[in-house]
């Protein structure tokens, strides 16, 4: 199997590193795994693409690249052409620092990554590890995800259909805030949305007088609503949520027949 792994937290971060992990058991002994990852941060940049500039991209070592873009852009640039005329099997993206949880997929790079690779028509997979006050300080908190991860990248594989449409699944998984041996199980879970919990800004004044402000985000630790994925990974376990791109709001389809005139 060939894997092309992104992020949107950068070439350096320690989540790639546990991705690559994760990548290389998947693939096996005979597979094999590229990296085609943003230079700097990329967090908060949704599915957001270079279309109006061109970007470097920097070969680092054999089979790893590093591109000054978003990861969608990491995602065409290593279809495209770094992995050459062969397509990848499939695209990961993370593993995130943080959780991509409820309203956090809206603004996610990560899931900009995955849901490109579905747009491109391969299997896609957004992992994001949920820090809380029982893994922040562990010695690594990434340790959920780098052990389960791999088993729970083939349940999905193994589950998914293979062709479903224009719009292609792809999957937002995020481990719980827990070490790994107090991980409880998987569920299938709804993309929920935390009560009372808003992105922000918080104002500062520079020594030069001019004003900056800070985009600030809520409470993470306040669960979603019973069956959906912030409460789920809150309760210990890992969470797996299909999604697409069509951003049709279908149940209302029948409901504004009116508008058809």
């Amino acid at each position: 199997m060939r894997i092309l792994i992104t992020n949107d937290d950068g070439i350096a971060a320690p989540g790639l590193k546990t991705l690559h992990a994760i990548a290389m058991q998947v693939a096996g002994d005979s597979g094999e795994v590229w990296t085609v990852a943003p230079a700097f941060e990329q967090s908060g940049v949704a599915h957001c693409i270079s279309y109006t500039h061109p970007m470097m991209i920097s070969q680092l070592d054999d089979r790893r690249y590093a591109a000054e873009g978003s990861p969608a852009d990491c995602v065409l640039a290593g279809i495209h052409d770094v992995m050459g005329d062969v397509a990848p099997d499939l695209i990961l993206s993370g593993v995130n620092r943080g959780n991509n949880s409820a309203e956090n997929a809206l603004y996610s790079g990560t899931l900009g990554g995955a849901m490109e690779g579905a747009l491109q028509g391969i299997p896609a997979i957004a992992l994001s590890q949920y820090f809380g006050p029982a893994n922040v300080g562990i010695d690594d908190p990434f340790e959920a995800a780098l052990v389960h991860g791999a088993d729970t990248v083939r349940r999905i594989l193994d589950a998914s259909p293979e062709d479903d449409g224009d719009y292609r699944l792809f999957y937002n998984v995020n481990f719980p805030p827990v070490p790994a041996a107090d991980v409880k199980g998987t569920r299938l879970s709804a993309q929920g949305r935390r009560p009372g919990v808003r992105f922000s800004t918080e104002p500062h004044e520079a020594p030069s007088g001019r004003k900056f402000v800070w985009i600030k985000g809520g409470n993470q630790q306040v669960p979603t609503a019973a069956g959906t994925d912030a409460a789920d990974n809150l309760e210990g376990y890992i969470s797996v949520t299909p999604m697409r791109a069509d951003l049709t709001a279908h149940d209302m389809m029948d409901r504004l027949g009116v508008l058809n005139v």
